[in-house]
């Protein structure tokens, strides 16, 4: 009798925790079913107004790709806008193309942000006087074009020191110059881009996904310091944007054009501070957490099969590179 007693308890007790596992699981599902929903489908239809932010929105890296878009669509949505970028002649061109369709008012400003701190006295002397609501840190560099060891960066002394100055330090800089306004004005929107290859650490690119899990982490931090003061940091994380960085994949349900993200990335700011940008990038995230989780990617197993990919595929993306570059000239 006792030991019926006894395992009628036991069964009773494993039940009660199998019933709370099955709904902690369920309402947590069901609570990123709904964030998802809220921040990717209803931030289509009630989209936050961005001019409340301020006049002027500053974008680095603006000449192309996802820096570009974002200019666009910003200035599609009211604001004017500052180009910075290292081309002369392209920061012109963009800016001529957003004051002739938006009809908006625009400032460039030349830089190289692979260059280091010497840099950012002169920009904080051309964005003295203007109303910065919005700052875009988009400017971003891989060490090559393709997957590669550490060490197998052609001239890596001068190239890992650019892209660290390009990838981090532009971002906390840039930060630093307009925050004393926005904080001024009680109103401030940063947003950082960040990249997917932050999500875990990701072998054969290295110093990239180093820098921009620093990108992520700076983004959060800066957000807990200033959410108070009525500043909002983003930090949004792509997978895949058909990009002069990207080889210009062609776009496909999986890879967004750079127009069609930074419109959908745009529309989930005031609703999370941390996104990947849009649905399909989102899923795409789920699903590379489950199946390829970050100590699978760190596996010498997997390692060696990405160099025997990369080895495989390095002719078209060199091919490709070789069509971005001429694209440029």
């Amino acid at each position: 009798m006792g030991e019926t007693a006894e395992c009628s308890w036991y069964s009773l007790l494993l039940c009660s925790i199998g019933t709370v596992t099955v709904f902690y699981y369920l309402l947590r599902w069901s609570w990123q079913c709904w964030n998802g929903f809220r921040v990717y489908v209803i931030s289509e239809i009630w989209k936050t107004n961005l001019r409340t932010y301020g006049q002027w929105a500053v974008v680095t890296g603006a000449t192309s790709g996802i820096g570009r878009a974002y200019a666009e669509e910003l200035a599609k949505r009211g604001l004017d806008i500052v180009l910075i970028s290292r081309s002369e002649d392209k920061l012109r061109s963009v800016a001529k193309e957003i004051e002739s369709q938006y009809k908006r008012q625009t400032h460039v400003i030349q830089t190289d942000f692979t260059e280091g701190h010497s840099i950012y006295s002169a920009i904080a002397q051309q964005l003295e006087g203007l109303q910065i609501g919005i700052l875009v840190n988009n400017v971003g560099m891989n060490y090559i074009g393709v997957l590669a060891n550490f060490l197998d960066v052609p001239d890596p002394d001068q190239r890992i020191t650019q892209v660290i100055n390009c990838n981090t330090l532009s971002v906390t800089q840039m930060s630093r110059l307009v925050l004393p306004g926005m904080l001024e004005r009680g109103k401030g929107l940063i947003i950082n881009i960040s990249s997917e290859a932050a999500s875990q650490p990701q072998p054969m690119l290295s110093v990239y996904s180093a820098t921009k899990i620093f990108v992520t982490y700076f983004s959060r931090c800066l957000h807990a310091e200033y959410r108070s003061k009525g500043i909002t940091v983003q930090c949004v994380a792509p997978f895949v944007v058909s990009t002069n960085m990207t080889h210009n994949v062609p776009v496909n349900p999986l890879v967004k054009s750079a127009a069609s993200f930074a419109r959908d990335a745009l529309n989930t700011v005031g609703y999370t501070t941390h996104t990947s940008g849009c649905l399909t990038h989102a899923l795409q995230h789920f699903a590379l957490s489950i199946f390829f989780p970050g100590w699978l990617r760190l596996t010498s197993f997997c390692v060696q099969h990405m160099a025997k990919f990369a080895r495989s595929t390095e002719p078209q993306l060199m091919e490709r590179l070789a069509e971005t570059e001429n694209k440029q000239d």
